[in-house]
């Protein structure tokens, strides 16, 4: 799938957030993205955003976070809303609950880019079985683990040390040791480490 490869820190200063671009060695080093600044040489000047601005705002920095086109962020929608409960949580589930995302929360890889990569490299198993497609929706009780001759790639292992460190989300199981982890629940949107407005993306899309 097509995605966004441009430079990540312009994005993340556009918006004034760490969207979760960097790596983990760089993210001590965040003063390089300069958050407190927007893209261009000497910056734009700050304006009151219109409710429609801040809608589209909000819609854009989760899209980026998570790595998908507007298409498929689209349709993730459509199919939150057709779900009985809170649309935007349910939206947030759907992206939480996707293959590339699980894989880096489960501390198999740094940033969801790399995560993406995993996947598509085919260096991930789900029950057993290759799967290389970034977007599958992973299910309660998977088991998510990295393939035997993958194990030994350094970024892999540092973002698994990290994370191990760090402590790993309370809605999924992780034995660092072997390298696999079990997808326990549905995060609840507590669980969920976002402070972008979810409201104003229904608001959005309810027009």
């Amino acid at each position: 799938m097509a995605r966004y490869t441009g430079a990540t820190c312009r994005i993340s200063r556009r918006y004034g957030k760490d969207l979760d671009f960097k790596t983990l060695k760089s993210r001590s080093l965040e003063s390089k993205c300069k958050f407190g600044t927007t893209p261009g040489q000497h910056g734009q000047r700050k304006g009151h955003r219109s409710d429609y601005g801040q809608q589209l705002a909000a819609k854009q920095m989760l899209r980026m976070q998570y790595g998908v086109l507007e298409k498929y962020f689209r349709k993730l929608y459509k199919t939150a809303a057709s779900k009985k409960g809170v649309t935007g949580v349910i939206l947030l589930q759907l992206l939480e609950s996707r293959l590339d995302n699980v894989v880096y929360r489960m501390g198999f890889a740094g940033t969801r880019r790399e995560a993406r990569q995993l996947v598509s490299h085919r260096h991930i198993l789900i029950n057993g079985e290759i799967l290389n497609v970034p977007s599958y929706q992973v299910k309660v009780g998977d088991v998510i683990s990295i393939r035997e001759k993958a194990r030994s790639h350094e970024r892999i292992t540092d973002a698994l040390q990290w994370t191990e460190e760090k402590g790993f989300p309370e809605w999924v199981s992780v034995d660092a040791k072997e390298m696999s982890g079990t997808f326990k629940s549905v995060p609840e949107r507590d669980d969920i480490p976002t402070d972008i407005d979810v409201s104003l993306i229904v608001e959005l899309y309810s027009k």
